[in-house]
């Protein structure tokens, strides 16, 4: 056996799981032959045992799947994949069917099939560590936890009590996991484990699982109970809502969980088996998991960070402008134990700002999940100001003020002075180039974009612009100073626009083209739902705001004046600069846009859309608005990559979802491509092309682009 040891003493059976060459133990298929192996030698040896013990030689208990063997994974495959999930579910029902006491040591995290494999366990013993985490994080990944997970959980915790684990993959430490029944005893360090085990077995030498007990009933009942039934009655329809049909995986879990709290608990188990067979080949899943899983890893892993020996830990940080966006950047640092200068024209406005963080904190202390004390000390943290020389010694200074480039040059100015030595300045502009912002930088090769989103409180991407002139240091600096945070950082290099804003405009200008067209608000914003958008493009460009959209055009076109060419704005620009200029809509937060605002009442379109725009005779069809909202974002993404804006799939992949909101299911903007198959998508987005116009036009170096970034797994 190369990924289990297997060592018999003194009557116990220690399996310890050590997988060569790899930081954690996977489920890859050495693991599961050599898994098969070791239950022989129990058998063999089963006279002689007394108890078994599970362990981990790594830092961490099991990591779960081999997804990189996932990702080779065909649809033809499946029945194989139902074969090897039997055979392993096989060995775990023998050894704990076996009459013997079974224990896992749980010296680490146990996540996804590391938790199944803790499950074979009678009894389980965890190190009491609020950093170890327990769960089954499957559906995240487009999978279900079909190694036992679904059958033992709802077996362990009913069916209404198992839904938050299973459904909604919600993760627990080791303390939660005690409270729920789930792990039977805590120790203070590894060191622990193997005694409080060894003492266990020897006062339970004959150990059941709960479901093979004859007087078993499943927590809270069957799905025949009048209660359990009534509110399975709902759940596909709240399920169907929320996933908008486009996410399988809830549903196989949900259905595995009701199927399998009818019958037996094997039959359960091939139940279970049958639903991971089919999702486990699908697009969907392994859109999932590249993304989620390999695409999201790179990122924290760094290897979207320059190299830089140094590491950066901001101690004090300034921000230029106390609106929501200063505001909520000084949240976010405070949070994070970062002293903040929080700048404005005024004291009272700074303190507005710094009023936004109490704001955001009241709540949490009011439910009992912040104490008042830490409130006051997160608060303690930012200092409101309307002095610039409050900023001296700031290690980074960024400005958050108004997308006006002499006001931005201006405040640049006038608080670059003020950094520390070895300081850095940045600016959180979602469209200006960075290059030209860095003119008014005494030192614009420490001068980079730092792109927030907003509600920065629960925006998790924030977006690093190098521009011309940055140098490796100083995005490095940037990438630990966001990793700081608690974000997720990209890198991307400097161009009108970006990379998220460039994207994001391609999907609410389309939108917007569309309503042009003639095309049914109502119908253009149930495209957008239906192709998993968040929210329709009519209701983002009322949030955002369309008087922004046309700043931005503006702005556009005086600088492609100053350059001796001319911009060709297109019908979605269009479209929303009347919306401006002859009609006085400028978008939610001046009273209305493409949407009504009614006091205490929920937002409707604005009546008045179908007379201006509305056309007699206009068909659609709503798989093309779907893919036109869909494929222009991936066209526009790749253009992206290939002009060098982006330098890898994992920043645009990530960037697309986590920023702009481009659906799950695809597993981000490049993902879509790979994920529908490059000559596939090819060959639709030249049909489109055809229909509606050059968006869609996908040049010879971009599908150069295309293929040279496919992932290979």
């Amino acid at each position: 056996m190369k990924t289990i040891r297997y060592e018999l003493a003194d009557g116990i059976a220690t399996l310890t799981f050590d997988e060569p060459g790899s930081p954690v133990n996977t489920m890859c298929l050495q693991w599961q032959e050599d898994l098969t192996a070791a239950v022989q030698q129990v058998l063999q040896d089963q006279e002689r045992i007394r108890g078994i013990v599970l362990a981990s030689a790594k830092s961490t208990f099991f990591a779960g799947a081999d997804l990189k063997g996932t990702m080779r994974l065909q649809p033809e495959d499946a029945p194989r994949v139902f074969r090897e999930v039997e055979q392993c579910k096989k060995n775990f029902r023998t050894l704990e069917t076996l009459g013997k006491p079974v224990v896992a040591c749980l010296n680490g995290s146990a996540l996804g099939g590391g938790w199944e494999v803790a499950l074979i366990a009678h009894h389980r013993v965890a190190v009491d560590n609020a950093k170890i985490q327990f769960g089954l994080p499957e559906v995240t990944l487009g999978l279900i936890p079909g190694a036992s997970g679904v059958t033992k959980m709802t077996r362990l915790l009913g069916l209404m009590g198992a839904q938050p684990y299973i459904l909604e993959s919600k993760l627990f430490a080791p303390r939660e996991a005690l409270e729920l029944g789930l792990v039977q005893e805590l120790v203070p360090d590894a060191a622990a484990l193997r005694p409080a085990a060894l003492a266990w077995i020897a006062a339970n030498p004959k150990a059941l699982q709960p479901w093979d007990a004859k007087d078993y009933k499943i927590p809270g009942g069957t799905p025949s109970n009048p209660k359990i039934a009534g509110a399975l009655a709902v759940a596909p329809a709240m399920l169907k809502q929320k996933t908008r049909g486009l996410y399988p995986a809830p549903e196989a879990a949900l259905a595995a969980m009701v199927e399998g709290a009818q019958v037996d608990f094997d039959t359960a188990l091939r139940i279970e088996s049958r639903h991971l067979a089919k999702l486990i080949v699908s697009p969907v899943a392994k859109n999932m998991i590249n993304t989620f899983f390999f695409n999201l890893n790179a990122i924290k892993s760094g290897q979207s960070r320059p190299k830089w020996d140094g590491k950066f830990k901001p101690a004090k940080v300034g921000i230029l402008g106390a609106g929501m966006m200063g505001g909520g950047i000084a949240y976010a640092q405070a949070s994070r134990g970062i002293a903040t200068v929080l700048k404005d024209v005024s004291q009272d406005k700074a303190e507005a700002g710094k009023a936004y963080s109490a704001k955001l904190t009241q709540p949490r202390v009011d439910k009992g999940r912040l104490s008042p004390h830490d409130q006051a000390a997160l608060l303690a943290r930012i200092t409101p100001t309307e002095s610039v020389q409050d900023l001296q010694g700031c290690d980074l200074i960024i400005e958050a003020v108004f997308e006006n480039r002499e006001l931005k040059a201006r405040v640049t100015k006038d608080a670059e002075p003020q950094l520390a030595p070895g300081g850095f300045f940045a600016s959180n502009t979602s469209t200006l180039p960075i290059s030209g912002l860095a003119q008014a930088s005494a030192r614009p090769q420490k001068f980079v974009g730092i792109h927030f989103f907003s509600p920065v409180d629960k925006m998790k991407l924030v977006e690093i612009i190098r521009g011309k002139e940055t140098d490796d240091e100083t995005v490095a600096r940037a990438f630990d100073y966001v990793q700081a945070l608690g974000k997720i950082p990209i890198v991307v290099n400097d161009a009108r626009g970006f990379f998220t804003s460039r994207v994001f405009g391609t999907f609410v200008m389309e939108g917007a083209a569309m309503l042009g067209e003639g095309i049914p608000a109502p119908v253009i914003e149930q495209a957008g739902l239906q192709a998993g958008m968040p929210v329709g493009p009519l209701a983002v460009l009322d949030e955002t705001a369309l008087s922004l959209s046309v700043h931005v055009l503006d702005q556009t076109r005086a600088d492609y004046r100053a350059q001796g060419d001319t911009y060709i704005a297109t019908p979605g620009e269009l479209l929303v600069e009347r919306m401006v200029k002859e009609f006085d809509r400028n978008g939610r937060a001046a009273g209305g846009g493409f949407y009504e605002y009614p006091k205490g009442g929920k937002k409707l379109l604005w009546p008045e859309l179908s007379a201006l725009f509305g056309r007699e005779g206009v068909a659609w069809d709503m798989q093309d608005l779907k893919d036109r909202l869909l494929y222009r974002q991936a066209v526009e993404t790749a253009r992206c990559l290939a002009e060098g804006v982006l330098t890898s799939v994992h920043d645009a992949n990530i960037g697309s979802m986590f920023g702009i909101g481009f659906p799950g299911w695809t597993g981000g903007a490049m993902q879509f491509i790979y994920g529908t198959g490059v000559d596939k998508f090819l060959h639709r987005a030249e049909v489109l092309a055809a229909k509606y116009g050059p968006g869609f036009v996908v040049a010879p170096q971009v599908k150069d682009a295309i293929r040279k970034f496919e992932p290979k797994y």
